[in-house]
C-alpha cells in the first residue's frame, strides 16, 4: 500500500511521501507542518516556488496538468540535486520528474494513485 502515479514508477508509502514533502519543503524553507491542511493556517498560495502544485496536493487521487508538470519537474530536479545518490527519495524525485515529462510530452494528467 502506498502511493503510486500513473506516467512513473515511483513510489512513496503515505509516510515516506509526507517526509519527501517536508524535505522538498525545508529546501525552500518551509515549514510544511504551517501550512493550510498540514495542520498549520498559512496559505499555500503565499509560496512563490515552482514546487508549490506538488507540495499543496492530496496525498492520493486527483493529478497535476500538463501546465503544472512544467513547472515543478524541473524545479524537482533542482531541489534534490544535492542529495545523496543512493538516497531513497531522490531517486525516486527523479523518476518522479521523467513521469512527468512524459505526462508533458502526452498532454495528459499526471495522476496521483
Amino acid at each position: 500500500m502506498g502511493l503510486d502515479f500513473s506516467h512513473s514508477n515511483a513510489h512513496w508509502s503515505y509516510s515516506g511521501f509526507y517526509d519527501f514533502r517536508r524535505r522538498l519543503a525545508q529546501e525552500i524553507n518551509v515549514d510544511l507542518e504551517m501550512m493550510d491542511g498540514f495542520g498549520g493556517d498559512i496559505p499555500f498560495d503565499l509560496i512563490k516556488d515552482s514546487i508549490e502544485p506538488l507540495l499543496n496536493h492530496s496525498d492520493c487521487g486527483g493529478g497535476l496538468t500538463p501546465s503544472d508538470c512544467a513547472r515543478v519537474a524541473p524545479r524537482l530536479r533542482e531541489l534534490v540535486k544535492g542529495w545523496a545518490d543512493d538516497d531513497y527519495d531522490k531517486r525516486h524525485a527523479l523518476t518522479l520528474a521523467e513521469g512527468m515529462e512524459e505526462a508533458i510530452a502526452e498532454d495528459e494528467i499526471f495522476e496521483f494513485c
